[in-house]
């Protein structure tokens, strides 16, 4: 077995299974950029080792990941076209399509709130085993923001136009359960027993990582998109994100001269 500590992400290999723990409970497991290198990092370093066959994605605490962290939006909301302030937002964007593209089949357990970039996160793995009760949420809007990071076409792909209008235009909140049935999720459990599930299915594929790698590929390569390539969807929402940011950060320096 083998484990590396960073400051707010986790990872574990052992038997040919990796697991990546987002380790920042304390503001429910909100993407700071430090946070973000750290998990493309991991997914790297999962990539690099042959013998992984799967992935387990998890978030530590009462949530799985409620989102990029706000001081962090706020800040690229000065000026996103900054270059050090659009970069920090690309790294984000980079840490989900790092999961996305990882050579390993995927597997997200997931508890809490999954809100914004999160349910992106999410919404890369291949497989999601929820908990009954968790709640997923756009949130973009509420927020005062574009959605970013290719979300409608993640939404798209997952739960069909209907759904993902529901969700990302109108904020409609779903549960774990209701994801399922949407088929956003494999499997709806209470949230003692989400880990487990995917530790199990995780297991069935552990002990030929050169085959489980192979398969995936071509798994991918076979569902690929008809539409809007993730890459794609990523340019086409960023520049609208920009504007939702600088026009966010307007309002809140007009309201404080205001007050």
């Amino acid at each position: 077995m083998s484990e590396e500590t960073t400051s707010e992400v986790l990872l574990s290999i052992e038997d040919g299974l990796a697991v990546i723990t987002l380790n920042a409970p304390a503001r429910y497991n909100a993407i700071t950029v430090p946070m973000a290198r750290e998990l493309t990092a991991a997914v790297a370093q999962v990539e690099a080792d042959p013998s992984v066959a799967c992935l387990v994605l998890r978030g530590e605490g009462k949530a799985f990941c409620s989102g990029g962290d706000l001081d962090t939006l706020a800040d690229a909301g000065l000026d996103p076209a900054l270059p050090e302030r659009y970069d920090a937002l690309g790294t984000i964007y980079e840490s989900f399509v790092s999961v996305g593209r990882v050579g390993v089949p995927t597997i997200a357990a997931v508890q809490g709130a999954v809100v914004g970039a999160g349910l992106n996160l999410v919404m890369a793995t291949d497989v999601r085993i929820m908990a009954e009760n968790a709640r997923l949420i756009c949130g973009f809007l509420k927020r005062g923001l574009h959605p970013g990071g290719g979300h409608f076409m993640l939404l798209e792909r997952l739960v069909g136009r209907e759904a993902a209008a529901a969700m990302g235009l109108f904020g409609e909140e779903v549960s774990g359960t209701e994801a399922k049935r949407l088929g956003l999720a494999w499997d709806a459990l209470p949230a003692d027993e989400i880990l487990d599930r995917a530790m199990t299915l995780a297991r069935r594929i552990a002990g030929d990582p050169e085959l489980a790698r192979a398969t995936v590929a071509t798994f991918r390569r076979e569902l690929a998109q008809t539409g809007m390539p993730w890459d794609v969807a990523l340019q086409v929402e960023r520049p609208v994100q920009m504007w939702s940011m600088r026009r966010l950060s307007s309002r809140a320096a007009a309201a404080g001269e205001e007050a």
